[in-house]
């Protein structure tokens, strides 16, 4: 396991469109598709791994929270499922079906969706607004594995609380980090 952090996309960036298959129900799935009214937030995510799976519960929650208020919420798994087996699309199913995701469960098989939003860890999160521009990329809060710290979301929340409200997102962001993402040989971004 390499920590990693976010490569922090430049603020503005309009999303790259995708479509990929939903572990869950087995459809193709399009960003579009899955967005919400007011935004959507997108994170990079796996099984496995222990930063993931540390702050996995309180993120269903906010996904849950934010769902009424128009944030859709949309995980992506992109790990090489050859050599990560615990992160197969059988196994995301699974995940998903026990932790009653409110949300998709999508399965980026080539990586291409990964290498298209620069993400480096897991979990990388990606707050896009109504119009699919990201308006926030970075941590989810200053709790990680063994540090103690509470689990609360509230980076993440404040943002999409701000942009409820159509305020401004501060710029000044603080990187996710977390496992690297599992990149299939030869398919590591340059």
């Amino acid at each position: 396991m390499a920590l990693t952090e976010s490569n922090m996309l430049t603020l503005g960036t309009i999303a790259p469109a995708f479509q990929l298959i939903d572990t869950v129900d087995d459809q193709l799935k399009t960003l579009d598709q899955l967005k919400g009214e007011k935004g959507t937030l997108v994170v990079f995510m796996c099984n496995h791994c222990p930063y993931v799976v540390h702050l996995l519960d309180e993120f269903i929650a906010l996904a849950k929270h934010n769902l009424p208020k128009g944030i859709n919420t949309v995980a992506i798994s992109s790990n090489d499922v050859e050599n990560y087996p615990a992160d197969h699309p059988d196994k995301m199913k699974s995940l998903a079906l026990e932790k009653d995701f409110s949300f998709p469960y999508l399965f980026d098989e080539d990586q291409s969706v990964a290498k298209a939003y620069d993400a480096a860890c897991t979990p990388d999160f990606y707050l896009l607004n109504e119009n699919n521009s990201l308006v926030y990329r970075g941590r989810f809060d200053r709790s990680r594995p063994g540090n103690d710290a509470p689990i609360t979301g509230e980076d993440i929340q404040q943002a999409i609380d701000l942009l409820l409200k159509n305020n401004p997102i501060p710029e000044n962001q603080i990187p996710s980090m977390g496992c690297n993402i599992k990149w299939k040989a030869g398919n590591e971004p340059a």
